[in-house]
């Protein structure tokens, strides 16, 4: 339905939300309902899930900063903030864009539709009375969400004591968020047993997840190193994957650094880090696509998994015990159906967690394989979200400028104090005094050795010198052009001189400019006007 109507009328589909919302609605939620996927895997999505901002989950074990994070990128304290170095934060909030500072207790959040959050109400009581929104009227919240999290306690009584799955909670937000944010404090690096099992339940969602080392201003560089190395060490054998995931390293809080030497790093780091939030919104409507693809995946096994065990159960007697039997054997009917329809071994969901709901089914209910329900969802992944894609390019060209604002992204982004200003090729940007003429004394003595005609040396005499650097042709190339002026294939002085504070600059670290900035032109070459 959705297709022939998508091609009669394309203009039926204002934007990715509403073709997602509707091809959810038409297509998956068929197949997903008739095999109890809900049951399962995960609640129904709604519509606020297709419409509603890009959000970033902070979890942590207590006093890592998640709460300081939050207020260092927004500038501002939140309705129902609580910092402390014990653990302060007991309370799931989402804070949330809002005309008024305010907050909605539990109860009432899972009752608004206009929230992502209807269906955290199955978590019960004991996690609503842990469970509030914190609105407030804040540029940064116009862009995204953010949802910090209860610190993460060591020992069994603590997540005994919760009254509710946490483990499970934080992984139906990992499915729904856009960004996963795991801080580590660089002074207790100590993963617990609790922090562990948290992260083992995000392991399906590592392209949402980045890792921060706050506090990293309060140890040496020597400490810093060891800490890194550990943390690093820590998380292979959690994650247990080949990638490694991006560790972001700094000290997320408007105080004076303790131990300032890493400063240049942590002013890298957390100019990248801040990239990496800013894109969201932009990157939103695909991320809900790639959503949408992973859970359909699921949907279609989890179809082939229940069908099997209906078709497998006997139709009169002996039917308790062959259901033990089909769930002890879960792991062959796991790979006699990857053989059979050619799906990858990491399309299917957890085994031990399947045989254990499984439990509590009544097979006798299950339904039958229908093959068209299949159908339309393979229909979707060929065609629909081909369409859907190409929207999604559209989208993105159509609001290049969408990023996240204000706040802590504010300060970096321009003025003095931005991220590179004044180093490198920035280097002299403010002075009047042309900054390559410091050293031309020694490039000129250089220059007047490779016996230059009518003031100018050759490219073959300039090579030589510049080989020198050992620096990569490509790059040495970028810098011939830099420097060259005037485009007559020769360097003058004042070029040569250019040339070689370009290599310096390349030495040093630091990127060349796409283009020569107005304040490295050699005097010489600035238009009259610009001189004056």
């Amino acid at each position: 339905m959705f297709r022939k109507n998508l091609k009669k009328d394309p203009e039926l589909i204002q934007n990715v939300a509403e073709g997602l919302r509707r091809l959810y609605r038409t297509k998956l939620f068929p197949l997903e309902d008739t095999y109890r996927f809900h049951d399962f895997h995960s609640p129904a999505l709604e519509d606020a899930d297709f419409d509603n901002k890009p959000m970033v989950l902070l979890v942590g074990q207590y006093s890592t900063g998640k709460t300081t994070f939050i207020r260092h990128l927004m500038e501002q304290d939140f309705p129902g903030m609580r910092i402390g170095p014990e653990p302060t934060t007991d309370s799931f909030i989402a804070v949330m864009h809002g005309e008024q500072d305010g907050v909605i207790p539990g109860n009432a959040l899972v009752v608004d539709p206009k929230k992502p959050f209807r269906k955290l109400n199955a978590f019960g009581n004991a996690f609503l009375n842990r469970f509030m929104c914190a609105q407030m009227p804040n540029p940064v919240l116009e862009s995204i969400s953010i949802i910090d999290t209860p610190g993460i306690l060591s020992g069994e009584k603590q997540r005994i004591s919760r009254g509710y799955d946490f483990a499970a909670v934080l992984e139906w937000f990992a499915e729904r968020v856009d960004r996963i944010i795991l801080l580590f404090d660089a002074h207790k690096l100590d993963i617990s047993d609790e922090f562990s099992e948290v992260i083992r339940a995000l392991k399906n969602h590592e392209d949402k997840m980045r890792v921060v080392l706050n506090k990293a201003d309060q140890i040496s560089t020597q400490q810093l190193m060891r800490v890194y190395g550990a943390l690093m060490w820590s998380l292979g054998k959690i994650i247990n994957t080949p990638e490694v995931v991006r560790v972001y390293i700094g000290s997320f809080w408007a105080q004076p650094l303790l131990v300032p030497d890493n400063r240049k790093l942590f002013e890298a780091e957390e100019q990248d880090l801040f990239l990496d939030i800013q894109s969201l919104p932009r990157n939103a409507a695909l991320r809900k696509l790639n959503d949408l693809i992973k859970r359909a995946r699921l949907a279609k096994v989890q179809a082939y998994i229940i069908s099997s065990l209906k078709k497998d159960m006997p139709s009169m007697f002996g039917k308790e015990s062959k259901k033990k039997e089909l769930i002890a054997n879960l792991g062959e009917i796991y790979h006699k159906i990857e053989k059979e329809h050619q799906i990858s071994p990491g399309d299917f969901p957890n085994l031990a967690k399947m045989q254990d709901l499984l439990t509590g089914q009544d097979f006798a209910k299950f339904a039958p394989l229908r093959p068209k329900l299949l159908e339309a969802v393979e229909d979707m992944l060929a065609n629909d979200i081909a369409r859907l894609m190409a929207m999604v390019r559209q989208e993105e060209a159509a609001m290049p400028s969408q990023t996240v604002k204000g706040g802590a992204f504010e300060g970096t982004m321009s003025g003095p104090f931005g991220h590179g200003y004044g180093e490198g090729a920035g280097e002299g940007i403010d002075e009047l005094e042309w900054v390559v003429g410091r050293d031309k004394p020694t490039y000129d003595e250089i220059f007047y050795t490779l016996s230059p005609i009518n003031g100018k040396v050759s490219g073959a005499a300039a090579k030589k010198e510049m080989l020198k650097s050992k620096l990569p042709n490509t790059v040495l190339g970028k810098i011939w052009k830099l420097a060259d002026v005037d485009k007559d294939g020769l360097l003058d002085d004042d070029e040569f001189a250019l040339a070689n504070h370009l290599i310096k600059v390349k030495l040093e670290g630091h990127e060349l400019p796409p283009s020569l900035p107005e304040h490295l032109v050699p005097p010489s070459k600035r238009p009259a006007s610009l001189e004056a």
